[in-house]
Order: structure tokens, then sequence, then C-alpha cells
């Protein structure tokens, strides 16, 4: 039960991560797409990733 709600929240912020870089990412298409990529295929680490290193760089 608990490890299903975590992986929910994962895809979650997954997909929230992957909404925000399509808005405000200043870098071209394939920089979006391997960002999402990259924290789609990571779920929590690239969520963690791009939460708190990369957002406001890209």
């Amino acid at each position: 039960m608990v490890g299903t709600i975590i992986y929910i929240l994962g895809i979650v912020c997954a997909v929230w991560c992957v909404l925000d870089i399509f808005k405000t990412a200043k870098c071209g298409l394939i920089g979006k797409i391997i960002a999402s990529v990259l924290v789609l295929l990571c779920s929590w680490i690239g969520f963690a990733v791009y939460y708190f290193l990369v957002r406001g760089k890209i």
C-alpha cells in the first residue's frame, strides 16, 4: 500500500517536472526533450536533481 502511494507520487512529481520544463526552460526543443526523458527515467532522483539543482538554470 505504501509502496503504491510512493510510486504514484513519483509519477506525479515527474510529470510536474516535465510540464515545468516545457513551460519555463530557455533551452531549445531538443534540450527540453532530453531533460524530460531523463526526469521520467529517473523518477525520484530526476525530480530531486531537477528541482534542487537545475530548475533555475535551464
